[in-house]
């Protein structure tokens, strides 16, 4: 299917591994130039590689996306090769622990929010008007928690809901030269899951049992008629898909990618 992405220049923020990755390497595969934009440059280098073996360009920012002089520095510097102005934004960067209402702080708000929404929010502020000129897509990375929340983790969900906000109004103040939307995944087995301090982890620690069964378990409990959690690689093809030619007549549209974990028709 032809995307008529070949040759164009995407921003992708928490680029280095997961759902960041997968979508890189996929925007690659169409002939895309890639910006990766991340904190972890050893795993951002090895990204690059696997691009450039693709036969795509790739270059890479790094900085503390949860703060607005990072996200400054670092897509100013992924971008600087291409000369400074994407045709796709992809706000992908996030992250997050289980723990209850009870147990959060307001540092502990302040930090989901500042990374999970204010990156998105600085990120898009900055690239708006070089996309004005010439148009393009934005796809921003939300959670089918954001439409269906659990009881925890409480706080992510609420920040991915503020997501859900943002792109809807963008898409309505931005259109018709910048088509706005979100993906919306379920549960996607990533390092956002498997790491040290991940939800897996933080899971076991809430069910009070092992990561790996603490995760089955949660599934159990969504019903997810898949029965199974996704892989990185089935997001970043709806994503591309939307930032595509293909998705031309799409905007303000909320993509489920999540087993049919949500129930709701709207």
């Amino acid at each position: 299917m032809e995307t008529g992405l070949a040759g164009k220049t995407v921003v992708i923020t928490g680029s280095a591994m997961g759902i960041g990755r997968a979508t890189a390497l996929a925007f690659a595969r169409e002939g895309a130039r890639v910006a990766l934009v991340d904190r972890d440059g050893d795993a951002c280098e090895g990204v690059a590689g696997e691009i450039r073996s693709l036969g795509s360009e790739a270059s890479i920012g790094l900085g503390d996306l949860s703060t607005d002089a990072g996200v400054r520095t670092a897509i100013t510097a992924a971008l600087k090769p291409f000369g400074g102005a994407p045709d796709v934004l992809v706000n992908n960067v996030g992250s997050g622990a289980v723990r209850t209402f009870d147990e959060l702080t307001d540092e502990d708000w302040d930090k989901t929010l500042q990374l999970n929404f204010m990156s998105y929010v600085r990120a898009t502020r900055l690239l708006l008007p070089a996309m004005r000129e010439r148009g393009g897509a934005i796809i921003n990375n939300a959670s089918d928690l954001a439409r269906q929340p659990e009881p925890v983790p409480v706080d992510y969900s609420a920040s991915k809901a503020a997501v859900l906000a943002l792109t809807k109004g963008l898409a309505r103040a931005e259109a018709p030269k910048i088509r706005v939307n979100a993906v919306a995944p379920g549960p996607i087995w990533t390092p956002f899951w498997s790491k040290p301090g991940g939800f897996a982890e933080t899971m076991g620690k809430f069910h009070k049992m092992p990561p790996k069964e603490a995760v089955e378990h949660e599934m159990s409990l969504r019903q997810l008629p898949l029965a199974r959690l996704g892989e990185p690689e089935e997001v970043a093809n709806v994503v591309v898909f939307l930032a595509s030619d293909r998705a031309s007549f799409v905007t303000a549209a909320v993509w489920g990618v999540d087993g049919g974990s949500i129930r709701s028709i709207i």
